[in-house]
């Protein structure tokens, strides 16, 4: 079992940058993919971006492609999205998840735990 806890949302003006975190629970963190999504309003969730279980493999959706990066910490069993050049359309909750897929993958039903969510909201 891993349980996740996403922090690190909030509201900020766009072209502003901000971090989230995902703590995992658990001694085997560094066994699973982990992976960010979002869900906008009135929309589907969506993939975002991914690490692989050591952190040097990446994958990023395209709209977010060179302006958010992922990295995690093993040591700390943390995941990151770092999100710079935040635009309106960016505004979403966002969810970690971890697989134990040994890839990134974008599909969410090869994820096997989900975090709560936190809210990222950015004002035009």
């Amino acid at each position: 079992q891993v349980q996740l806890v996403e922090s690190g949302g909030g509201l900020v003006q766009a072209g502003g940058s901000l971090r989230l975190s995902c703590a995992a629970s658990g001694r085997t963190f560094s066994r699973y993919v982990m992976s960010w999504f979002r869900q906008a309003p009135g929309k589907e969730r969506e993939f975002v971006t991914g690490v692989s279980r050591s952190g040097r493999s990446t994958n990023y959706a395209d709209s977010v492609e060179g302006r958010f990066t992922i990295s995690r910490d093993n040591a700390k069993n943390t995941v990151y999205l770092q999100m710079n050049s935040l635009k309106p359309e960016d505004t979403a909750v966002y969810y970690c998840a971890a697989t134990g897929i040994v890839m990134v993958v974008t599909r969410q039903r090869e994820y096997d735990y989900w975090g709560q969510g936190t809210q990222v909201t950015v004002s035009s």
